[in-house]
């Protein structure tokens, strides 16, 4: 079996393997047998280097009075739409809404199996067909980093309301089948005033249900809504995440303070609330109400000043979300934690199970305390 596991002790710098493909959540939890629900998936909690193994229902008996979950409201859009170059068939996945009106866009091919594989965006001047007589021009590279994700224009459509006539929720090759678009929004989201949304699911939050969230309440864990539309996930090896909207509203930044103060631990639901959170962080370690555009990739030198944990799912092992990871919990942590999921067998992706990463109790969470304190 190929190991996922090499996760760098420092986040890179050594072969981190794959997911084994066996392990990959081929179809929505509610979908893998009678009587199940979206909860139903397996939790591995981290304390440091400890690794202990739950149901996630288990979650209001993991967390404790006065926690905070940090979570994302923003929707997911139904981001996939087919296309044609020429007599070329194409996906254009689209990710994120600039303030100019242009969208940076990912061209991908067909294979065949009703998914896609990756293929080289441009050049510049290429022109999609795309249905309702739309077309889309690209422009630029989104960066200078690759050719991958692109800014594109369309011109006298709306994009937002052709993806709602023409659109689908973005797929990748080791689920089983499409899905429509209500599988991949979570408990928490919100449709926003501009129709702005995510190309992409923040999973993390997917196995909330109505009845967990009560429940969670009614132990007196808090809630904060924050606000971070996320483009597409299909990144290269090691790419770091690019610019993406973000808000924290006065009131989440008032919550997450006072729970700090009140001995409250923070607990980001996805690597999305983090991002979001740690942008409206300033050095004093206190959250202020902040909206904009963030380009901020948290790692383990730069650190995290609000967050003390995290809810996540099971990432790619070369995935940049690592860094993130590794800047809350350590290496240590991580790599042990990775191991024991793979060990236990749990499942990987938006449809899989998901790590809990709580402070522990020996001398790397003195370390991490200290370290969010300086910056």
């Amino acid at each position: 079996m190929t190991t996922a596991m090499g996760v760098a002790r420092e986040g890179r710098g050594r072969d981190r393997g794959s997911v084994p493909e066996e392990l990959s959540a081929r179809v929505p939890a509610e979908q893998r047998g009678p009587g199940r629900d979206r909860d139903s998936v397996r939790l591995l909690v981290s304390r440091g280097v400890e690794v202990s193994h739950h149901a996630f229902v288990e979650l209001p008996r993991l967390l404790r009075a006065g926690d905070l979950l940090v979570v994302n409201t923003s929707a997911t859009l139904a981001a996939a739409v087919d296309g044609r170059i020429g007599h070329a068939r194409v996906v254009l996945h689209f990710s994120t809404r600039g303030d100019d009106g242009r969208w940076a866009v990912e061209l991908r091919e067909p294979d065949g199996r009703g998914t896609t594989r990756a293929r080289a965006g441009g050049p510049a001047g290429t022109e999609v067909c795309l249905p309702g007589d739309a077309r889309l021009v690209v422009e630029e590279p989104l960066t200078a980093r690759g050719s991958r994700l692109w800014w594109g224009r369309v011109a006298d459509t709306d994009v937002l309301g052709l993806l709602r006539r023409h659109g689908r929720p973005i797929r990748y090759s080791y689920t089983e089948r499409d899905q429509p678009l209500s599988v991949y929004q979570t408990v928490f989201a919100l449709p926003s005033d501009d129709g702005a949304g995510s190309a992409e699911m923040p999973s993390a939050a997917r196995p909330f249900t109505s009845r967990l969230v009560t429940e969670l309440v009614s132990r007196g864990v808090q809630f904060a809504p924050v606000t971070l539309h996320t483009g597409v996930a299909s990144a290269e090896a090691h790419e770091p995440p690019y610019p993406e909207r973000y808000e924290v509203p006065a009131v989440s930044a008032r919550l997450i303070n006072a729970a700090r103060a009140g001995g409250g631990r923070i607990v980001a639901v996805g690597t999305t609330a983090v991002r979001a959170v740690e942008s409206a962080t300033g050095e004093d370690g206190l959250v202020r109400a902040a909206k904009g555009w963030t380009g901020l990739v948290v790692t383990p030198e730069r650190g995290v000043r609000a967050v003390d944990g995290l809810l996540t799912g099971l990432h790619e092992p070369e995935a940049s979300h690592l860094l993130m990871l590794e800047a809350i919990a350590g290496g240590a942590a991580i790599d042990r934690g990775y191991a024991e999921a793979l060990r236990r067998r749990y499942l990987w992706h938006e449809f899989g199970d998901v790590h809990l990463i709580l402070p522990g109790n020996g001398p790397h969470a003195e370390h991490c305390a200290s370290n969010s304190a300086s910056e």
